[in-house]
């Protein structure tokens, strides 16, 4: 998963991304709420960690940005040293998920972020996931549609599933490429394309099957379920024969 944090501390940043990465999980820091928004304007997260008081802004200004902004449920975590209850019902209220207090003990943080995913992404339950005609097979790493079995490489199957089970976010290139590829890949963003217009060949990704994945312009792309086109071959009302002319 890919986390995100904002601290005015460096040293306390530090020790999140120490922490967040020991449990499998990449952590990009941030000491100011105006380098944390450029961020979200260009790049994706599976979790926010927002401080209280920042050099240029406040936590609770940042989480309702986030909120008025994103149409996804980003969890979103308050580590703060505020501790009142005001604070607290403040933070939550702004649209935060949860509150912890500092000094951070950071086995309970870590346990707060896994709680925090688990609920945003729940894991996939063992056996078949059917997604209206598409049908993944974990167990073989196979796909059917519409019963059909479809062939797919190594990379296109892990990239097919990832977007079903991620439908409706808005995904950056930098979070499809380390979710599939991994951290440390060189992945040219060409490749990622080319993966992306293979699926939707491969996989008929259309109005018609209830799916598309769309492109968005300098940011990444948006897997989402549209409305299939009217197909019950409709005609207009007839409203009868044309009025008479009148006689002259």
């Amino acid at each position: 998963m890919r986390i995100v944090a904002v601290d005015d501390d460096a040293l306390q940043l530090e020790l999140f991304k120490r922490a967040i990465e020991s449990m499998g999980h990449t952590c990009r820091t941030h000491l100011t709420g105006a380098a944390l928004l450029k961020d979200l304007r260009r790049e994706t997260f599976d979790l926010l960690i927002v401080d209280w008081q920042l050099p240029d802004t406040t936590g609770p200004a940042i989480v309702r940005w986030v909120r008025e902004n994103f149409d996804s449920k980003v969890p979103i975590l308050f580590v703060t040293s505020r501790k009142a209850e005001q604070d607290i019902i403040e933070g939550l209220e702004s649209g935060a998920d949860d509150f912890m207090t500092k000094p951070v003990r950071l086995g309970e943080m870590m346990a707060r972020i896994g709680a925090l995913l688990r609920r945003a992404y729940p894991a996939a339950k063992s056996g078949p996931l059917e997604f209206g005609p598409y049908r993944f097979l974990p167990d073989s790493r196979a796909i059917e549609v519409n019963g059909r079995p479809v062939e797919l490489k190594n990379r296109e199957y892990d990239l097919a599933l990832f977007l079903f089970q991620n439908m409706g976010r808005l995904l950056s290139r930098d979070h499809l490429r380390e979710a599939i590829w991994g951290q440390s890949a060189d992945v040219i963003s060409r490749s990622l394309d080319t993966h992306i217009s293979r699926l939707r060949t491969q996989l008929d990704l259309r109005p018609s099957n209830g799916y598309v994945v769309t492109a968005v312009y300098g940011l990444g792309y948006r897997f989402e379920v549209v409305t299939p086109p009217a197909t019950d071959g409709s005609t207009a009302p007839d409203n009868g024969p044309p009025a008479s002319t009148p006689s002259p």
